[in-house]
């Protein structure tokens, strides 16, 4: 083979070729996911890593190796866009944990496509172009051909495989600590990240049931129980009805466009309930059904995966046990199959005496996976008059969907006029579907009034997660959202879902200012219907009688985050290194958050899931 004498020869070695092909891809990956992207970051962080598969390569590949090549490019370049997608809904970095969601995929295919922007797909341009040129052309197979003849020196990989080595150990082993994932992944290099999740990843012991107790829950907290619990038993022998709102933050309650109000219902609620504006999201990589769990359990989500795939496999002490001990029927409603986030497993692990979905609301009316909230609250009414008939008092969960990510409801669902600068853009998107879903809620009011359930049920509405991740909006959805918002919207926002309890034992309405969050609902819940927790170990507290609260966050927001005072934390590798956001709109960061709180935050969540873990297994849950 002729020697290779000029630059053009060298860059079409494969091992070099590709490597500035990926070292490319990894600044274009790095630029939305990091606030900065440092010249060295990819250099020094992710080549590396694609250096110890070149090298291997090169070392083993016979007749194939371009192909290995090609197949290693394409690997990493699927990874770095899943990473970015992934970023822009979650604001977390993908992990094989995510791997849990590949069934959903299909089912949430719309809110994928709108995380596409055109320049993310580019990044896999040079695959197809190299494909079609690989087995289209007569210079490739030449080229191809001078790729098998020519081997690297062995001593040239030797050392290039040692070098590597060496610096993926120099961003792997300090960084291991840190406690924020992205900050983590920045310093680590993405490819090392997640080799380092994979490879190092195992659950520690679980803290000993002995050592886990209310008392110290408690104590953590920083709250005790009242001797004497105001609005002890006001709803006693009430029907319970929580109706789970999808995606619904706090500012939309009381919004108004152009003097247009868009939610009128809600905002007639907020005016008649208990109402909980300064409330707060536990939901993780779950999203609707981490929620489903976190309310009826006042049990934190666990560290990685949703809930439904960690504890699915549980005996759950819940909700619906512990009113189905006080005599009360209880149903879950939610349009979309059971089988969608393993939901037949988490409404066994609860204990609900039956759950409908669309096999009960066919797929009459669809907007996005299943019957529109019009078909849900219609139906959903007629059987809880079936179950108000007989002596039982009863507790159904309702999951509305109408307003799900990506938020493009049917036309013919349109209730308002868009302003015209809000068209084509996920905040208008959003505002609108939000609309519809509160004009639905007025239906379900109406039924529940005119079905005689109204006067005789204590009713609990609240947020299930977010709906505009900060990450995904556009310049343009920024603009609009500081309009709406009169301030920019921040990570502070995001997590602010409102909370209202209305109904039977609600006699003075009134806005609580007190912090709380999902895991408060349970406690609450059993305070009004007068039923006693002694025996069931919560995490969260009765917002009624509880007047302090640290609110831990997960998963939509690195480990480690927590909500006090008026302050959101984020930690960066640690405590000393976290950042603050104020809570209060116009507010100014502060230090509310202190070390002490955080640490104890930390040991919450890891009593929590202790706690679960070790709970006993469901008889027959390995076959469903």
């Amino acid at each position: 083979m002729e020697p290779i004498t000029n630059w053009r020869s060298w860059l079409i070695r494969p091992f070099i070729l590709f490597t500035l092909i990926l070292l490319i891809k990894g600044y274009i990956t790095w630029r939305p996911i990091f606030e900065e992207t440092p010249i060295w970051g990819p250099l020094l962080t992710e080549i590396p890593f694609i250096w110890i598969i070149f090298c291997l390569i090169e070392g083993f590949a016979r007749k194939r190796k371009l192909i290995w090549y090609m197949v290693t490019n394409l690997l990493v370049t699927a990874l770095f866009f899943t990473a970015v997608i992934y970023f822009k809904y979650y604001g977390n970095l993908f992990t094989y944990h995510a791997l849990d969601q590949a069934g959903q995929a299909v089912e949430i295919g719309d809110s994928v496509v709108s995380l596409l922007a055109p320049q993310y797909l580019l990044i896999f341009t040079d695959i197809i172009v190299l494909t079609v040129w690989f087995f289209a052309s007569k210079r490739a197979r030449k080229w191809r051909k001078n790729v098998v003849n020519h081997r690297m020196s062995r001593r040239v990989v030797g050392s290039l495989l040692i070098l590597s080595l060496i610096l993926c150990t120099t961003n792997i082993w300090p960084n291991r600590a840190s406690m924020n994932e992205v900050v983590k992944a920045e310093k680590m290099g993405i490819l090392n990240y997640e080799a380092y999740t994979l490879l190092a990843d195992h659950e520690e012991d679980p803290i000993p049931l002995d050592r886990i107790s209310q008392t110290t829950i408690n104590e953590l907290k920083g709250i005790q129980e009242p001797a004497d619990p105001a609005y002890y038993g006001a709803a006693k022998g009430k029907n319970l009805i929580i109706l789970q709102m999808e995606s619904l933050q706090e500012f939309m309650i009381g919004l108004t466009i152009d003097g247009q109000e868009i939610t009128p219902n809600l905002n007639k609620l907020s005016k008649a309930s208990l109402y909980f504006p300064n409330f707060y999201q536990n939901a993780g990589q779950g999203n609707t059904s981490d929620a489903e769990f976190t309310v009826n359990t006042s049990f934190h989500i666990p560290p990685r995966r949703a809930a439904v795939a960690a504890y699915g496999s549980k005996e759950l002490p819940s909700l619906p046990k512990l009113l189905k001990e006080e005599g009360y029927r209880t149903a879950t409603f939610h349009t979309n199959d059971v089988t969608f986030w393993s939901r037949n497993q988490l409404y066994a692990a609860l204990g609900f005496d039956n759950y409908y979905d669309k096999s009960f609301f066919g797929t009459e009316d669809t907007v996005f996976f299943g019957s529109s909230d019009e078909v849900l609250y219609a139906k959903t009414t007629e059987e809880l008059q079936k179950m108000d008939e007989s002596d039982q008092p009863f507790y159904a969960q309702i999951i509305s969907m109408s307003s799900h990510h990506p938020f493009s409801i049917p036309e013919e669902k349109y209730k308002m006029t868009l302003p015209a600068r809000y068209e084509g853009t996920l905040a208008g998107d959003y505002i609108r579907a939000q609309n519809y879903s509160d004009y639905c809620l007025g239906l379900l009011i109406d039924e529940l009034k005119e079905k005689g359930l109204w006067d005789n049920s204590l009713l609990m509405l609240y947020g299930d997660h977010l709906g505009l991740p900060i990450h995904s909006l556009s310049d343009q959805d920024l603009v609009l959202m500081r309009e709406v918002l009169g301030h920019e919207y921040s990570y502070s926002d995001m997590p602010n879902i409102p909370f209202m309890i209305f109904g039977s034992g609600i006699d003075q309405p009134a806005a609580m200012t007190q912090l709380g969050s999902q895991v408060d609902i349970m406690p609450t819940a059993a305070n009004l219907l007068g039923v006693s927790l002694e025996n069931h170990l919560h995490f969260g507290q009765d917002l009624l009688n509880q007047t302090e609260n640290m609110i831990p966050e997960r998963y939509y927001w690195p480990s480690g985050s927590v909500i006090a005072g008026d302050t959101l934390f984020i930690p960066g590798t640690g405590y000393e290194d976290g950042t603050y956001y104020p809570l209060k709109k116009g507010g100014t960061s502060s230090s509310g958050v202190t070390e002490d709180q955080y640490n104890r935050m930390l040991e919450l969540f890891e009593l929590s899931n202790s706690y679960v873990r070790q709970l006993p297994d469901r008889p027959g849950a390995e076959e469903e």
